[in-house]
């Protein structure tokens, strides 16, 4: 017979030349902001940066303003009133940022500095500390109430220290006209180290905050799935931290107002000086989301708009309160999508791949054609002589 045929063999399969990127203990540190859940990858502080040299242009334009326009304003005994108002802003900005970036938001800060001031005016005359003592112990049981709020029956931060704030507006609408101020202490002769103790916490703290393991922790609040799931034990301390400090914060800004004032206290609800310092706050960089912040813009946008109620006052602009705390929020608002879109992480599509190429280590479907096939053994296995005949068909009994 001719040639017999012969068919080449099956490749082994080949093994795949990717292989997964070794990554040390270290890196794999990096890869998610909350180890169990989270956002993957570190925030981008450069944003932060980048706002607020915006945040120092405005500043710049409004002591240029300022010193053209009423060079008084920041000299003498106006600059040294100007800086204990603006450390009474900057305390309540520092109370609104530190709740903002643990996600668990005051909005009882300006009724508790209002009250404070209008129980320092009463009893002042007793002395700074003396007056002060009760109130400060005031503002940590109202911190705690809204603690055990937030923490133990887990609801919104906003909520519940609205309900804290319209308590204390009861204790504020007891008071039927302004107060005047019974003591004779003066902050402004202390004006320039209040307003730089403000300035020095508030840049510490930002750079503080900038820390990935400090930042982690302080917004760990922040819900990552589903709200109604518990962030941990962790997170429930951190947040009643926040919120006893923020409310005394508030206590101190509420006696520099009254202190540092030129006339009666106004028993007023205070929800234009929680709006302010929410304002402030979020127009610094800090997200109403939580977490996300920048390193001194709390600090700039507290000078700025001290500077621009400085300026509005020597105008004699009828600019309400509750007006500028509702156009800074809506900017402040305006800031935080700013944050929030180009502050976090990069996108798996920015990443570098996962997978690297490596040199193939098994025969290829060319290499394993160019061997040689191996021959087809064409013999058959003997059969048994007697499978068609025998007695098979034999029988009698077919």
């Amino acid at each position: 017979m001719g040639g017999e045929p012969t068919i080449a063999a099956d490749p082994e399969p080949v093994e795949s030349t990717r292989t997964r990127r070794n990554v040390s203990p270290a890196a794999l540190e990096n890869v998610f902001d909350d180890p169990a859940h989270g956002e993957p990858g570190r925030d981008r502080i450069a944003v932060h940066l980048l706002w607020e040299l915006v945040l120092l242009v405005v500043v710049g334009g409004l002591l240029f303003l300022c010193n053209r326009d009423y060079p008084d304003l920041l000299r003498g005994a106006q600059r040294e009133s100007l800086l204990v108002f603006g450390t009474a802003l900057g305390l309540l900005t520092l109370g609104a940022g530190l709740t903002l970036r643990t996600a668990a938001p005051n909005l009882a800060l300006g009724p508790l500095a209002v009250a404070a001031a209008l129980h320092f005016a009463e009893n002042s005359d007793r002395g700074v500390v003396s007056a002060m003592l009760p109130a400060v112990l005031a503002g940590v049981v109202v911190g705690l109430v809204i603690a055990v709020l937030v923490v133990g029956f887990h609801v919104p931060s906003w909520a519940a220290s609205l309900a804290a704030g319209l308590a204390v507006i009861v204790f504020i609408q007891q008071r039927t006209a302004p107060v005047d101020v019974q003591g004779e202490y003066d902050p402004t002769r202390h004006a320039l180290y209040l307003f730089g103790g403000f300035a020095a916490v508030a840049v510490l703290a930002g750079l503080f905050g900038t820390v990935k393991t400090v930042r982690r922790a302080v917004g760990r609040f922040r819900p990552v799935g589903d709200p109604a799931l518990r962030r941990g034990a962790a997170a429930g301390v951190l947040v009643t931290f926040g919120l006893v400090l923020s409310s005394v914060f508030a206590v101190g800004a509420g006696m520099l107002i009254a202190a540092g004032g030129t006339g009666p206290v106004a028993p007023t609800t205070g929800i234009e000086w929680t709006g302010l310092a929410m304002g402030a706050a979020l127009l610094g960089g800090a997200s109403a989301f939580g977490r996300r912040g920048g390193i001194a813009g709390g600090l700039l946008a507290t000078v700025a708009l001290t500077l621009f109620i400085g300026y509005a006052d020597e105008r004699n602009l009828d600019i309400a309160p509750a007006a500028l705390a509702a156009v800074v929020v809506a900017v402040g608002l305006v800031v935080t999508r700013l944050v929030e879109a180009n502050g976090r992480p990069r996108s798996y599509a920015q990443r570098e791949p996962e997978w690297v190429e490596e040199p193939a280590t098994t025969a290829s479907w060319d290499t394993a054609q160019a061997q040689p096939p191996e021959p087809w053994n064409t013999s058959l296995p003997g059969q048994p002589t007697d499978r068609w005949g025998g007695d098979r068909w034999d029988g009698t009994n077919r």
